[in-house]
């Protein structure tokens, strides 16, 4: 068998030398190492010689396996790098030439562009950034939020629970953010929380899957008046209006006392919408003053810490900003759809000074 060793040898190195592209080289690793390959054939031999002889043998072939291997390993090496010197020099670029007409870039989602244009006013509104999971438990997502068991948002038509279980459930709100803020970080706070939000509703302005980002501020003082000057402030350097003209109409919800929903004026003239005073009003988000029950869930002293809260659909406002009509198509990967209301990557606002993550590093 040694000398057969030596034979094959000779005609696997010969084999090896012959071959010149990658194609032919794994013809010789079949022939040699496959399933039905010389050396697999030596190898399966071995289960007939006697115990001493097999031993000897099999160290010899093992020896020769990994030598063959090795081989083919180099000559692999060697012939790719040979073929990609060829495409090198094959394959020219003129990068003087101008760009194809018919080649065109991506376009951001109006989703990202608009978050991205909140977080930057946020940013230079002082607020940091505050994330996390979209998978809540009962507590974050119901309870500490002042919601009683009874309520219409714990029922199945609202909620997404998942399965056999009814404490985890696909958040509602980004509102539990602001009780995990609450419970790991002492007052003063003040962070917007965005993020995927998930209800049992599907129609022109309703969907399964939506976003939102959500604003909280806790201290001592704070109070209305500031809540009403932010988020004035913030509707016009969003709509890049100064005729922003916002009142606060009361409502129920039960994280906030008291509680309301924020409309801005605006007119509809033509079929187009703008922000404008004096005309009409829009409902845009809902809005109060923090709950004490909310604070004394969260670890803090009501009669100590106030504070304000507001949440509204990131969808909705690209709506309004950019005249889409049915939020539905926000979701359908329709490429037509995007080239017409999507943005090129420069349109994205890149000021996010300020901006951190919990207070920490900045984004």
């Amino acid at each position: 068998m040694e000398q057969r060793i030596s034979n094959l040898r000779e005609e696997i190195n010969a084999s090896l030398a012959q071959a010149e592209t990658l194609i032919a080289l794994d013809e010789v690793r079949v022939k040699t190492l496959g399933k039905s390959g010389s050396v697999t054939g030596l190898m399966k031999e071995l289960g007939s010689l006697p115990v001493e002889e097999k031993k000897q043998m099999g160290q010899l072939l093992n020896v020769f396996k990994n030598e063959i291997a090795a081989l083919i390993e180099e000559k692999k090496s060697f012939l790719e790098e040979k073929e990609l010197n060829e495409r090198l020099q094959s394959e020219k670029v003129d990068v003087t030439l101008p760009v194809r007409p018919e080649v065109s870039m991506g376009r951001i989602h109006p989703v990202s562009q608009v978050m991205e244009e909140m977080l930057s006013i946020f940013a230079q509104m002082g607020f940091d950034l505050a994330e996390g999971p979209d998978i809540e438990d009962d507590f974050h997502n119901f309870e500490a939020l002042n919601i009683p068991p009874s309520h219409p948002a714990r029922q199945m038509q609202a909620t997404f629970f998942m399965q056999n279980t009814t404490d985890k459930v696909l958040r509602t709100q980004t509102s539990g953010v602001q009780i995990r803020t609450m419970e790991g970080k002492k007052p003063p706070i003040k962070i917007v929380a965005p993020g995927r939000t998930y209800r049992r509703d599907y129609d022109m302005t309703h969907t399964p899957m939506f976003h939102q980002i959500e604003g909280l501020v806790i201290d001592k003082k704070t109070n209305l008046a500031h809540l009403k000057t932010t988020l004035v402030e913030f509707m016009k350097l969003f709509f890049e209006t100064d005729d922003v003209a916002l009142r606060f109409r009361p409502s129920y919800f039960p994280f906030t006392e008291p509680s309301y929903e924020a409309d801005v004026g605006c007119s509809r003239e033509n079929g187009e919408f703008k922000i404008k005073s004096g005309a009409g009003w829009c409902e845009l988000l809902g809005c109060g003053m923090v709950h004490p029950n909310v604070l004394k869930n969260c670890g803090l002293d009501p009669d100590e810490y106030q504070g304000y809260a507001f949440g509204c659909g990131i969808d909705r406002f690209a709506m309004l900003k950019y005249g889409i009509p049915d939020l539905r198509s926000f979701f359908d990967a329709d490429m037509r759809w995007i080239k017409h209301y999507g943005f090129l990557p420069l349109d994205i606002p890149t000021n996010t000074s300020g901006l951190s993550l919990n207070g920490g590093s900045k984004r």
